[in-house]
């Protein structure tokens, strides 16, 4: 071919293209669900008791590469307890300014508490609003959980819960108990019949 067609043949590819329908994707309005595996917001898991997993190791905090994760580990007690082991994370924080969303950190998590959900609408105006506390990360609640701080399941023990015995809470017979007596209501004088 001549050199002088060579930028002919170029316009060729885009007088072909210049034709052809459009795909335009109507976002927000119409949205595509994302591919498997995508690295979206990320979610603290929850025992199928309420539990947290989180056990504050901090592992993920040292293999975020961005330095996005803050975690702040506490002990657990008798009397308060967050999640079957030792320690639970009382203070946890992404930064989603600074998160690249590369997965290490779900790789590192020993008990599967951090994963991460197809969400990508992460948006705020303010840049305070992008520092995702622990509340925001926690999984919800499902109806058969209890909130914690709460005790282990009786006659189970920590590795119970690592090994992914625990299932579902079993349920508890409630005690009946008898509807207190109502005290039948007080008649109010009717002036009518009483003349």
């Amino acid at each position: 071919m001549p050199e002088f067609l060579g930028p002919i043949a170029g316009f060729g590819v885009t007088l072909s293209t210049m034709f052809k329908k459009p795909e335009t994707e109507f976002y927000p309005e119409e949205k595509r669900p994302t591919a498997p595996g995508y690295h979206g917001r990320h979610q603290l898991n929850r025992y199928a008791d309420g539990l947290e997993k989180c056990i504050g190791c901090e592992l993920c905090a040292w293999a975020c590469p961005a330095d996005a994760i803050y975690v702040e580990g506490a002990d657990n007690t008798e009397e308060e307890r967050f999640s079957p082991g030792e320690r639970y994370g009382q203070v946890y924080q992404i930064n989603y300014l600074r998160c690249i969303g590369c997965g290490l950190c779900v790789e590192a998590c020993p008990t599967r508490a951090l994963t991460m959900t197809n969400e990508y609408e992460m948006v705020d105006d303010n840049r305070a609003g992008l520092i995702y506390e622990k509340d925001r990360l926690l999984a919800p609640l499902k109806t058969d959980m209890t909130a914690p701080p709460h005790a282990l399941r009786p006659g189970t023990t920590q590795d119970d819960y690592y090994r992914g015995d625990i299932t579902a809470v079993p349920e508890q017979a409630a005690p009946e108990q008898a509807a207190p007596e109502q005290p039948a209501p007080e008649r109010e004088p009717n002036p009518e019949t009483e003349k």
